[in-house]
């Protein structure tokens, strides 16, 4: 009797490939989690063959694991159980750009950057800005969001609706291109963020934003990284517009100079950037100043020089990069948590305090204008000692932000990593909830098995 490799290796030939390396590679994560290769990669070029392969699995009994760029950090795309890696590499074409209507429609593999390559022409960009060169349906896979996030919302605020291919192979579009609906349940936002654990996503409607007259980007140190917490709460009470608004603490700042060969005051530090006119990006640097100023701020400087700009951002987006380099013997294991802003400066103290309690190297990067931040840890090359205290700190740090009526996950998803913590978050009726959704929708459980439950 043909297997599924059998039958997908007749239909695609070369497009579906079961050699050892290819499956490692569709099974890397970025994180803790051991890697779990799948059985075989298959790579669709449209909705028909995903459609097709789908119905393969499904028939088979086979888990189907959804692929884009490889970027998430919590094991989605692990097979925990094998099965078949769904690549939506060749699924990358920009189908039609409604400049009027300030939106545009898109096949899955298609890759931020290259969307606003794409735009660059059309005065508008796509707003949504992990720091990885992710592919927009595995961020709207995970609910990401990123450094703009507390100006233009995250991937569940620009996309309008979607195309996907539900477990029996059928294909459901979500909703239309009006900007709002009350047309039954938000299925959209139903598959947002789910992981794909209920269907493969093979087309995106997306919300576009102008590209502003003028942006201005600052840096502005301070003496305590509860000191530039505080400015940040300040800052949003007095109603001051942000673009961006990002935490470094002092060691990830030693970090980004030495990978990116800044010369940053060392200090705990926030990445500005304003957007507007070219009187209101000047105003709004301005003020910001004033109120860093009473917070005790140490140094300040702003520039609208777009080479200076990108040179900055970039120091930001590589501050992954550059914190594993600090020791290069080692493992890095990044999480995030996310909680109300007034208890950020408390949360990210404390979240410092326990690193150093229990011996552990964590460095401190957040998109704090909506209380989101990450802590990287350091951990040595097989030594299981300090795995188990990373383990416990993880465990610790998912259990302050949710005491404090945060989240475990302000971006990075549940996937395998933070199964664990749903239910404390969220309360057994709402995981339940989503439990029978699941099974309602995916009853044979092929899709993206072991991963948000």
């Amino acid at each position: 009797m043909a297997t599924v490799s059998d039958i997908l290796a007749q239909r695609f030939g070369p497009r579906f490939d079961t050699g050892k390396s290819q499956r490692e590679q569709h099974a890397h994560t970025t994180t803790w989690l051991p890697s779990q290769a799948p059985d075989g990669v298959v790579f669709p070029q449209d909705v028909d063959e995903v459609r097709e392969i789908v119905r393969i699995c499904a028939d088979h009994r086979v888990p189907i694991v959804p692929f884009g760029a490889g970027t998430s950090l919590e094991g989605h795309v692990n097979a925990p159980l094998g099965g078949i890696s769904v690549d939506m590499r060749d699924m990358d074409r920009v189908l039609e750009v409604n400049a009027e209507d300030m939106d545009c429609r898109v096949q899955p593999g298609v890759t931020r950057k290259a969307l606003n390559t794409h735009l660059r022409d059309t005065g508008l960009f796509f707003p949504i800005d992990p720091g990885a060169d992710a592919s927009l349906g595995g961020m709207a896979s995970t609910r990401a969001s990123g450094t703009n996030a507390v100006r233009y919302g995250t991937m569940k605020d620009v996309v309008l609706a979607l195309q996907a291919v539900m477990p029996s192979g059928e294909v459901v579009r979500t909703a239309r291109r009006a900007r709002k609906t009350s047309a039954g349940y938000d299925l959209t936002r139903l598959m947002v963020g789910s992981e794909g654990t209920l269907g493969l996503i093979t087309e995106l409607t997306l919300r576009l934003t102008g590209i502003p007259e003028a942006m201005s980007s600052a840096v502005c140190s301070f003496p305590s990284v509860e000191a530039a917490c505080d400015a940040v709460i300040a800052t949003f009470q007095f109603g001051l517009p942000m673009a961006r608004i990002e935490l470094m603490d002092a060691m990830s700042v030693r970090a980004v100079n030495a990978y990116s060969g800044l010369s940053l005051p060392q200090t705990p530090l926030l990445l500005l950037e304003f957007h507007g006119s070219e009187a209101g990006v000047a105003e709004q640097a301005a003020t910001f100043g004033e109120v860093a100023r009473d917070h005790g701020s140490t140094a300040f400087e702003w520039t609208t020089d777009p080479a200076e700009r990108t040179r900055l951002w970039q120091a930001r987006h590589d501050a992954y990069w550059a914190i594993r380099a600090l020791r290069p013997d080692s493992d890095a294991l990044a999480t995030d948590v996310c909680v109300p802003l007034s208890r950020l400066a408390e949360a990210v103290t404390r979240s410092q305090q326990e690193c150093e309690r229990i011996g552990l190297t964590g460095p401190v990067l957040g998109h704090v204008g909506d209380g989101n931040f990450h802590v990287t840890l350091m951990i040595a090359r097989e030594d299981e000692a300090e795995r188990a205290k990373a383990r416990e700190y993880l465990s610790w740090l998912a259990e302050l932000a949710i005491s404090m009526e945060g989240t475990c996950t302000g971006e990075h998803g549940i996937g395998q990593g933070k199964r664990a913590y749903l239910e404390a978050e969220l309360g057994a009726g709402a995981v339940n909830m989503m439990r029978a959704i699941k099974t309602a929708v995916d009853p044979l459980n092929i899709m993206n098995p072991g991963k948000i439950l």
